[in-house]
């Protein structure tokens, strides 16, 4: 039979399925789905969501015979002895096997009316028929029919057994294809059995390289990719429900696995096929425009389904201790540093990758490592799980290069709306390497070749420390993200008071920005725009007196920048209500007045004190001096400002910040939305809250919000929150706010020259750490992060084909459609091609008669949470 022939007869036994009628569990028509198909391409483009569908919801009886007997087929394989013989057990039965229940399993999980079957087939107790009475070509299968329970029990007794649940089995079994000789390993004749847990490359737990090939990479990959079907239930579940509430229990399963050695080789399979491969061995520039690299997918799919299992924490069942998360404990028992060595060599060579791909001579010659983004993610993991190698990595100079290479990633995608999961990932990332000691100390070290950093993260004439680097990097987060990172700006300001107490040296610059960030959130518009933007001037004001109460005499700089600034900081002990509404209103009046000069004056290039002339009016009263009749710092100094002229002028309301609290943070409500996709704890106002403002209200714009010194708006009675700012509010915060530090400071001299030495009537607080605290809706978010990730790197692999979770209704996150591109020099698009799309397409789009396919979606884009 031909491949014409062969997709013909497989399209139409597909049709079978759903014609009504029960096809018996022993016909020899089941056979067609391991027989026929002749790659992976076959089963998806063939067996079309429609199909799947229109199987599930009219003939669920043929769908449940189907299941049975691809994992009974797939059952006698593993345990045959010729397996894969290509003769007597061709190993492309159980690919196929493999390919239709990876097809078949995300739009079960769609579909909320079959949750109960789903646990009862693939999880309740079953009985099967006895190894004895197996003949090899025979499909085999439990009793799922009304009708077998009508036989002899003495004959049942005889003839079947009590058997694993079918979702147990099918997992042993695929864990052991992935370490099947002649399918998955090399072949070994003197391996007494089929299956040996091998660790498939040499890294950690393993220094004998294993042969491999390209043949054995690809069927791991599709066992690999079934796996992380039947683990993708929770990208069908709202992110509340995912990991901390509901769980998955093939997740569960899998991790809870009480065998030591199965666990181990598994582990380490992962991580060292991840961690040994090589972005930049020699190959052809531009030949990833002509031929795919299945290299790169199967690297991707083994880091993907390490990140699924090591992240999964168990869901709690009672007040018993839960079970262990076996892949993470022994993640976290990892000690030698040869091991430790070897993850950071694997993992900064993946991150370098995108740096070398964006100054490449010949641009688009190289194709970018996709899966970076996961990589952060694998660090992160294992910083928080294995607390020596957090030590490894602060306590020597490989945090720097992680350091810069994190903040690359933030700052590269901070104004990609696609993008702003990874940007907040990057954040909590040094916010957990903040919270060590020997972080913040690390950081003083002098920062040699800065120059040779790519565009998006060099800073222009830089002389200074890690530590410089890292502050000017977070202001540049902070006031060149356009407005789209204020959910963060807590954990921002929580990674610049972690490193406080031990920094050093500080430069000029670093000091200028450090004050520009206190002069905008002191300013009346932030303050008065929400009831928690306070607690964001807070912890700035921490970060500042820890500086000076720990590393005083070690930073003249900043201790003079603090003394120019005097007028501001008492002008803030002294705030009203009163004062700060008047310098709204008058900034607003201004603003009218002078619509043109403030719009030229609004671009961050301009002079920093350019606008400040806007504050040189007399002043309002003669008493001790006010926000409202200081001179503002760097007037033209705004936190969320547009780097676009184009964008200057628009008007954006003001979010509501909210902020770690004293401790080490904020809990949030499990009840609360994940709507921001990140953390309560660090969440601003939501989107539908910015929309609820009157149209005709006078709004904070993204410049006026998180300060605005150069652009205010008009008063502010009610805020976009509903929230009204009175004095009782105020002085409710205004006295604890930590300003005894910095006014001590500034009332034992009159004049701008700093003290030789702490004065004696600062008392020293130990210093203040702000962790990041994981909740239920930080790990939906964390969740839904990791699987937009597994989506967005199928959907790129399939090059806009079908994929295994496309088409499908998923709930965990949101799923962007774009419009069809044309032919570019990249993607031509010829003649010969668009015939040979055609013939698949028409092939792919025939339906029974009297059914309308469902129209192919375009191509999608994850956006990132």
């Amino acid at each position: 039979m031909g491949a014409s022939d062969s997709k013909l007869v497989f399209k139409q036994g597909i049709f079978k399925l759903s014609e009504g009628t029960t096809i018996p569990a022993n016909d020899p028509y089941w056979k067609g789905f391991w027989e026929l198909p002749e790659s992976a391409e076959d089963v998806f483009s063939l067996f079309s969501p429609t199909d799947v569908r229109r199987t599930r919801d009219t003939s669920l009886p043929n769908l449940e015979s189907l299941i049975l007997s691809l994992t009974s087929r797939l059952f006698v394989l593993r345990n045959l002895p010729a397996f894969p013989d290509p003769d007597l057990a061709a190993e492309r039965e159980a690919l196929n096997c493999i390919r239709v229940l990876t097809r078949i399993l995300p739009f079960i999980y769609e579909a909320d009316n079959l949750e109960a079957w789903e646990d009862k087939f693939f999880w309740g107790v079953r009985r099967k028929r006895k190894r004895d009475g197996q003949v090899e070509s025979v499909v085999l299968f439990d009793e799922a029919h009304p009708e077998d329970e009508l036989k002899d029990k003495a004959a049942e007794d005889a003839e079947f057994e009590d058997a694993k649940p079918l979702a147990e089995e099918l997992l042993d079994t695929l864990i052991d294809l992935l370490f099947f000789h002649g399918f998955t390993l090399p072949y070994n004749e003197r391996s007494k059995s089929k299956v040996s847990y091998s660790i498939w490359s040499s890294g950690v737990g393993c220094n004998t390289p294993m042969s491999s090939s390209k043949e054995l990479e690809n069927n791991r990959t599709e066992v690999l990719k079934l796996l992380l079907a039947f683990a993708s239930k929770s990208m069908y579940m709202p992110a509340k429900d995912v990991l901390p509430v509901k769980g998955v229990k093939a997740l569960t399963y899998i991790v809870t696995c009480p065998d030591k050695q199965v666990v181990l080789s598994t582990l380490c399979s992962l991580l060292n096929s991840t961690l040994k491969y090589n972005p930049a061995s020699w190959r052809l520039p531009y030949d990833h425009v002509v031929i795919g690299d299945p290299k790169q997918i199967y690297v991707a799919t083994c880091l993907q389904f390490l990140l699924v299992i090591i992240l999964y924490p168990i869901p709690e069942e009672g007040k018993d201790h839960s079970p262990k998360n076996y892949f993470r404990h022994f993640l976290g028992r990892l000690h030698r540093p040869q091991d430790f060595q070897f993850l950071v060599d694997g993992m900064t060579r993946i991150l370098h990758q995108p740096l070398q791909v964006t100054s490449s001579y010949l641009p688009g010659s190289q194709k970018p490592i996709k899966w970076a983004p996961e990589m952060i993610m694998l660090f992160w993991e294992i910083i928080q799980c294995n607390k020596r190698f957090r030590s490894f990595i602060v306590d020597t100079d490989r945090g720097h290069d992680f350091v810069v290479l994190v903040l690359f990633y933030a700052l590269e995608y901070r104004t990609d709306h696609t993008k702003q999961g990874i940007v907040r990932m990057c954040v909590f990332v040094l916010q957990t390497l903040s919270a060590e000691d020997n972080f913040g100390n690390g950081l003083n070290k002098k920062f040699e070749r800065q120059e040779t950093l790519p565009a998006a993260i060099k800073i222009d004439n830089f002389a200074g420390t890690y530590a410089d680097f890292m502050i000017s990097s977070i202001h540049t987060l902070i006031t060149g993200s356009k407005g789209k990172l204020d959910a963060i700006y807590p954990a921002l300001l929580a990674i610049i008071n972690n490193i406080a107490a031990y920094l050093e040296n500080l430069n000029s610059v670093t000091c200028l920005k450090l004050l520009q960030l206190f002069s905008s959130m002191s300013s009346p518009s932030f303050l008065l725009a929400n009831e928690t933007n306070y607690v964001l001037l807070t912890s700035l004001l921490e970060s500042m007196n820890a500086i000076i109460e720990h590393k005083y005499e070690k930073n003249p700089r900043f201790v003079l920048a603090i003394l120019k600034s005097r007028k501001r900081f008492e002008a803030l002990r002294s705030f009203t209500l009163e004062s700060g509404q008047e310098e709204i209103e008058r900034l607003s009046q201004l603003r009218k007045d002078s619509a043109d000069s403030t719009e030229n004056s609004s671009s961050p290039l301009r002079s920093p004190r350019s606008s400040s002339i806007d504050s040189l009016r007399s002043p309002v009263s003669a008493r001790t001096p006010s926000l409202s009749n200081v001179p503002e710092e760097d007037g033209s100094f705004a936190i969320g400002d547009d780097e676009s002229d184009d964008e200057e002028h628009e008007m954006h309301p003001t979010p509501s910040q909210s902020s770690p609290s004293n401790h080490n943070s904020r809990t949030p409500s499990v009840s609360s939305s994940v709507d921001d996709a990140v953390p309560l704890q660090l969440r601003g106002m939501s989107e539908k809250a910015r929309g609820k403002m009157p149209v005709g209200q006078p709004s904070f714009s993204r410049v006026n919000s998180v300060t605005s010194i150069s652009s205010h708006s008009a008063a502010i009675p009610v805020s976009a929150g509903g929230f009204t700012p009175t004095a009782q509010w105020i002085d409710s915060w205004l006295p604890s706010l930590p300003l005894h530090t910095i006014l001590t400071l500034l009332s034992s001299t009159s004049k701008n020259t700093p003290p030789k030495s702490l004065p004696t009537a600062i008392d020293t607080s130990p210093p203040r750490i702000h962790l990041f605290e994981w909740s239920a809706l930080s790990l939906g978010w964390y969740e839904s992060l990791l699987w937009s990730f597994i989506f967005s790197s199928e959907m790129a692999a399939q090059r806009g084909t079908a994929g295994i979770w496309n088409s499908t209704t998923i709930r965990l996150f949101k799923v962007e459609k774009e419009a069809a591109r044309g032919p570019s020099l990249m993607k031509p698009m010829g003649a010969v091609d668009a015939v040979g799309s055609n013939l698949v397409q028409r092939i792919g789009n025939l339906t029974v008669r009297g059914g309308v396919e469902a129209p192919r979606p375009g191509a999608g884009t994850v956006r990132d949470v």
